[in-house]
């Protein structure tokens, strides 16, 4: 997966900033995961989340369009190679129709949005190592008939 310019050039100035994405969720008063996605042009900010970011990361004010044009989403069409991205891609693969099968049972014949969505990432302390908990919550939509 080839990483785009200019986020190559913002995880270097938020590396040289000594800031987290925790961090920047103060300062833009975002989630840190959406934060990540606008870094990484998953996602567009409005003229004043740039303006911040820009600032918060000490960058050229020139960034700030970058950040509020329509992004391409997507990893593209090949299979992940990022040994963790390719856990999700793996977790799919395993777990895709089961989810399916119990989230049907539990609502019925609907879909999860993925606009209306919020994800989050715990730390969960475990003494045989530390776990990832991943939030997923998206509105629960129907399929129109027409």
């Amino acid at each position: 997966m080839s990483i785009a310019e200019i986020t190559q050039k913002l995880l270097a100035a938020k590396q040289a900033k000594g800031l987290s994405f925790a961090d920047l969720e103060k300062i833009i008063g975002r989630d840190e995961v959406w934060i990540a996605a606008l870094i990484y042009r998953q996602a567009s900010a409005s003229q004043e989340e740039a303006k911040l970011l820009v600032e918060a990361l000490e960058l050229d004010a020139s960034y700030i369009k970058d950040l509020t044009e329509y992004p391409v989403k997507g990893l593209g069409p090949v299979v992940p190679t990022d040994p963790l991205i390719y856990r999700f891609y793996e977790i799919m693969h395993v777990y895709g129709f089961p989810l399916k099968a119990v989230i049907h049972d539990k609502f019925g014949d609907r879909i999860m949005s993925a606009i209306d969505f919020t994800l989050d990432v715990e730390k969960e302390a475990d003494p045989k190592g530390d776990r990832v908990k991943i939030i997923m919550s998206g509105k629960f939509l129907p399929y129109k008939k027409w």
